[in-house]
């Protein structure tokens, strides 16, 4: 389990600690576990909405759980959106915030959502193992958006680039997971 920290210039009120658990199938295929501490009931979207499971964009301007996969050694990565509402994106990008484009041959993942008064949970099965980075070691990125009611928006990473929050910067890419 990895404890995502908040930037210090976006402090969270309602949330208390984000963690998210990392495993990586023998076939390739990413499994997420993100949990949140603290009153997620505040969080907009809020995780007692029904789920719509579509893929959209922008989902990062509210609460949303992102996963950056760069395979070790190579420039382009894939950037994953996950929202509460089990709305999520799948984007490809050729270098550091360059040529975004939705990601082609990413299947709709698999979501299970549990929610308590303190704590909320979002389990999530990505379908990679047909990508041809399957076989390389993978450096990850692991952060989240959080928006609470009344506007606060904090930013969360299992490591910030230096300065303002950018979850696109090789700092970012701090976990390493081997095929």
């Amino acid at each position: 389990m990895h404890t995502l920290t908040c930037h210090p210039d976006t402090p969270a009120k309602a949330i208390s600690a984000v963690r998210v658990m990392v495993a990586r199938e023998t076939c390739g295929n990413l499994l997420l576990r993100y949990e949140i501490s603290g009153d997620p009931q505040r969080l907009v979207p809020s995780p007692s909405n029904p789920p719509t499971h579509q893929r959209r964009d922008e989902l990062w301007q509210h609460s949303c759980f992102e996963a950056f996969l760069k395979p070790d050694g190579g420039e382009a990565y894939l950037e994953f959106n996950f929202a509460p509402t089990e709305d999520w994106q799948a984007y490809a990008l050729s270098g550091y915030r360059e040529g975004r484009h939705p990601a082609e041959n990413i299947a709709a993942p698999a979501f299970e959502r549990r929610t308590q008064s303190n704590h909320f949970e979002m389990h999530i099965h990505v379908q990679l193992a047909h990508l041809p980075l399957v076989a390389k070691a993978w450096k990850l990125g692991l952060s989240a958006v959080i928006e609470e009611t009344g506007g606060t928006i904090s930013y969360w990473a299992l490591q910030h680039a230096p300065a303002k929050p950018d979850f696109h910067h090789p700092d970012a890419f701090a976990l390493t997971v081997t095929p």
